[in-house]
């Protein structure tokens, strides 16, 4: 009896130049980026908040984090709903595709407190980044 190889679905997205994919398991929606609102004495990486459908989204820039320039501003949002129930919003550049991939697709060998691992997709990586190392 062989063991089988597990298949996850990941979503392929842009942050400036650079490809990076998360779990879909963990997306609640993909929307266009709506009017923000600026809370004062948040930390940097937080853009502001948006009403999704009546509830209050943080919208954070993951470039931020992640270290990237920031030449331009993403109008799409990959909305989060976090352990404790808040919705949390990803502004990013661009959604590539949702692609599956086996367990064995993943090198984990730079597993970091952001990065899951990365995959290899058409000749170029792709960094599979966690959803708790973007947070408020």
């Amino acid at each position: 009896m062989s063991k089988s190889v597990s298949e996850l679905q990941v979503l392929v997205f842009r942050l400036e130049s650079k490809r990076y994919c998360v779990d879909i398991a963990h997306i609640d929606e993909i929307v266009d980026r709506g009017e923000l609102t600026k809370l004062p004495d948040s930390k940097p990486h937080v853009e502001g908040v948006m009403d999704l459908r009546g509830t209050t989204t943080t919208i954070v820039n993951p470039k931020t984090v992640l270290g990237l320039d920031d030449s331009e501003t993403g109008n799409r949002v990959i909305v989060f709903e976090t352990e404790d129930r808040r919705s949390i919003g990803w502004l990013i550049d661009e959604v590539n595709q949702v692609v599956a991939l086996d367990e064995t697709d993943v090198d984990e060998s730079v597993e970091s407190e952001s990065v899951h691992g990365v995959v290899r997709q058409d000749d170029e990586f792709v960094i599979w980044v966690k959803p708790s190392a973007i947070n408020v």
